[in-house]
């Protein structure tokens, strides 16, 4: 497994409460803030305090033990204790209706609370022991999908990336960027070429920032220009997350991947997805069963507060797109890369968890 590490932690539960990198600063102050409620954990996932699917999840699992202390504080019986926890347990889950991950570590915590012998304080205890077994395992999953992706990673590679899969979008190494890391490790000749990601800058502000910490090469360009590189013989591949993926692989990333998708598509650039398998939803069959987030006019109409259209022109935000699987030339996971047909690939591969 790779020995790389990055130099952020984004997320992690200390003593009685859950400490975070605050990604809405970025780059201009990097700062870790203390979660201490569950309602500030609500906030800080729904206006993206904390962000990128693998840790939305670790922060939706600490959300739950938030509560859980709130609750214990409290003069409630066990009863009451366990059916208020589960309401709070969904309102957390409710705060972003897209990434999968959330959903599902909020579910692992559910089951504790609902199968727990233990009294109060004890589903307490046993709430936060498993939200660090989420922390350390996302790190370990991550060097996995990293390990896997590098395999395919020619050297000397210049690999486009869209939104921020890596390091603060999980608890500290990444899934799309896990591959570069893992990769650079190996061939330090490896470089990036970073999407900004409008509207939310996520490419310019955070994959910059982090991969430049790491000293990574790393060249910032606007979301329009990758065809243009592309046509150019600049980009050997594409690597970037995803937010949900359904049982045929198609594949929820920040909008502008499927663009992206299919830019690389028409160049015969290979297009991968970067993913734990808590990603992969199986219970819907195809993309168009993903629920988009619709985010707020505000994002699109304004840079850094002031803004910069009309102000009465209508604004449509959706936060992501989901990609066809047919453009997909595979999915890098902590099992392996997943190739079509999907159906088959992510069965066997959830088989192997079993």
């Amino acid at each position: 497994m790779s020995e790389f590490k990055s130099k952020i932690k984004t997320i992690e539960w200390v003593d009685n409460y859950s400490k975070m990198v605050d990604q809405t600063i970025l780059p201009y102050e990097f700062k870790y803030v203390n979660i201490t409620t569950g309602q500030q954990m609500y906030d800080a996932i729904k206006t993206m305090i904390v962000r990128g699917a693998p840790a939305i999840g670790v922060a939706g699992a600490h959300g739950v033990v938030l509560y859980a202390q709130e609750f214990a504080e409290k003069d409630l019986s066990r009863e009451e204790f366990i059916k208020q926890l589960n309401e709070k347990a969904d309102y957390i889950a409710s705060s972003r209706p897209t990434a999968v991950n959330l959903m599902w570590a909020v579910k692992k915590q559910k089951e504790i609370i609902n199968n727990s012998n233990s009294d109060i304080a004890g589903i307490v205890e046993e709430l936060k022991q498993n939200g660090i077994k989420l922390e350390n395992e996302d790190i370990e999953i991550n060097k996995r999908i990293g390990d896997y992706g590098a395999e395919v990673v020619p050297k000397g590679a210049t690999i486009l990336t869209h939104c921020n899969a890596g390091a603060l979008a999980t608890v500290g190494y990444g899934t799309a960027l896990g591959v570069v890391r893992s990769a650079f490790a190996n061939d330090p000749t490896i470089q990036v070429f970073a999407d900004e990601t409008r509207p939310r800058q996520q490419g310019a502000r955070i994959t910059t920032l982090e991969l430049t910490m790491d000293g990574i090469p790393t060249t910032l360009i606007t979301d329009g220009m990758c065809s243009y590189f592309m046509k150019k013989g600049m980009i050997d591949m594409v690597v970037v997350g995803a937010d949900r993926i359904a049982a045929n692989g198609d594949a929820a990333n920040k909008i502008g991947t499927y663009t992206v998708a299919i830019a690389a598509k028409y160049h015969n650039i290979p297009f991968y997805i970067a993913a734990p398998l808590s990603t992969i939803d199986t219970g819907i069959k195809t993309g168009d069963e993903i629920v988009i987030e619709e985010r707020s006019r505000e994002e699109v109409t304004h840079i850094n507060g002031k803004i910069i259209c009309a102000p009465e022109v209508n604004v449509i935000n959706p936060g992501f797109d989901v990609t066809p699987h047919e453009l997909i030339t595979g999915i890098i996971t902590e099992k392996g890369i997943l190739r079509a047909p999907y159906e088959t690939a992510i069965a066997d591969a959830f088989k192997q968890c079993e």
